[in-house]
């Protein structure tokens, strides 16, 4: 069974501090045999539109991205970063890069839905639309730590994208977050449970947590849980890290028992 991890943190504005908390935490994460480790949302870079358009760099070029690829392959993991700005020929957009062990990007995954909401927190507005570019496409990539289907926070609060992760092969389902502290104590856990047991998928949530430079609050919380919708291994609130042994024969197993996916008696079209 491939043994999997997942880093919880408290990411800031400045893209070299956090690259260095995530090297330190994966470096860690492989001596406990780690094969894939996966960041939250706005890992390398957590702050106000400026600071996300100032540190973008394009697709597979620049910096971070470099010494990412090197983190990947001195581990010796498939590593996940659970989303970073990338700079497109028109705006920004907040992307999940999976890099596998070799150092290679395999997949990357633009953020489809914008969190555009009011919260009743200090930040109270939210308005991802004026700072990203939504993505259009929908993304899995097929590794030897399982079929993952790739999303990002807000995403979790739409089921037909992860039934349709799941139609394409998935069977972990990858859920990097900065949900905020407000909503997530309300829904966090819930919606989670729910995209397992409707998917009957792993799903392996890495959440932001604490106060953040800017004053955002996010929940943690991070946590894997099991095809059949069991909690399997979480954390409370506080920077950290853990690992979980992944067994992906209990998809298998779920899915003969009870075959919902078969069972489907429409279809959706996304547009995507």
């Amino acid at each position: 069974m491939p043994k999997i991890a997942i880093i919880q943190m408290t990411s800031g504005p400045d893209p070299q501090e956090n690259l260095a908390y995530i090297k330190r935490q994966a470096i860690l994460l492989a001596e406990q045999g780690a094969k894939l480790i996966v960041t939250p949302e706005n890992s390398l870079v957590f702050g106000n539109r400026e600071d996300y358009h100032k540190v973008a760099e394009p697709l597979a070029e620049g910096e971070l991205q470099r010494e990412l690829s090197q983190l990947a392959k001195s581990t010796a993991t498939f590593l996940v970063i659970g989303s970073m700005p990338i700079r497109r020929a028109k705006g920004v957009t907040t992307t999940s890069l999976v890099y596998n062990s070799q150092g290679e990007l395999m997949a990357h995954y633009d953020k489809l839905h914008m969190f555009d909401v009011d919260v009743a927190d200090s930040h109270q507005r939210y308005r991802e639309s004026e700072t990203f570019t939504p993505g259009n496409q929908v993304v899995t990539v097929n590794t030897s730590v399982g079929h993952l289907g790739l999303s990002i926070c807000y995403d979790v609060r739409f089921p037909h994208l992860y039934s349709e992760l799941a139609q394409r092969g998935a069977n972990v389902l990858l859920v990097p977050a900065a949900f905020t502290a407000v909503t997530g104590a309300a829904h966090w856990e819930s919606l989670l449970r729910a995209r397992a047991i409707e998917t009957q998928s792993w799903i392996i949530a890495s959440n932001q947590t604490g106060t953040h430079p800017c004053g955002r609050e996010t929940w943690g919380h991070s946590m894997v849980i099991s095809p059949w919708g069991e909690v399997i291994s979480s954390l409370s609130n506080l920077p950290d890290n853990l690992v979980v042994d992944l067994d992906l024969d209990r998809v298998e197993a779920v899915r003969c028992a009870m075959p919902t996916l078969k069972h489907i008696r429409f279809e959706t079209h996304l547009n995507v």
